[in-house]
């Protein structure tokens, strides 16, 4: 079988076709696949304001800090996001859709969207999400 990925796997990156964007009939997502997700940040801004996803699909968030000052990313809804703004975590990595990101550093965490409806993500050093450092994602 090794033989055949050896094959097939060349040729679905020549026509553009990678793990990461692949999707079943319909659209859905295929189980065990992850897509990748980069979020550049830059004067505390987000390079993403809204992100769709499907229900059932796992993204892989890459955040790449351009900014001399640490920054991080909570993935999650308007209740989860509240904790954080008032919370007083100083690091973030061990829960699904949490990261904190050093200045010039980029870091990743990983999320799987289990439901419809909308969440948001953000950064909640002080006065980072008021100052907009922030984003929606549609999950369908």
């Amino acid at each position: 079988m090794r033989w055949v990925a050896a094959l097939v796997v060349p040729a679905l990156l020549s026509l553009g076709l990678t793990g990461c964007d692949a999707a079943g009939a319909g659209g859905e997502p295929v189980p065990g696949d992850v897509r990748t997700v980069v979020l550049d940040v830059h004067h505390s801004r987000f390079s993403l304001a809204e992100l769709d996803v499907a229900v059932g699909e796992t993204v892989r968030f890459v955040v790449r800090n351009a900014d001399p000052i640490p920054h991080e990313l909570i993935v999650g809804d308007l209740a989860v996001q509240d904790v954080h703004e008032k919370g007083t975590e100083a690091h973030h990595g061990d829960r699904p859709g949490e990261v904190s990101v050093g200045p010039g550093a980029t870091a990743e965490t990983t999320f799987t969207f289990r439901q419809a409806g909308r969440l948001f993500f953000g950064c909640h050093l002080p006065g980072h999400w008021a100052y907009g450092m922030q984003g929606s994602i549609s999950v369908r």
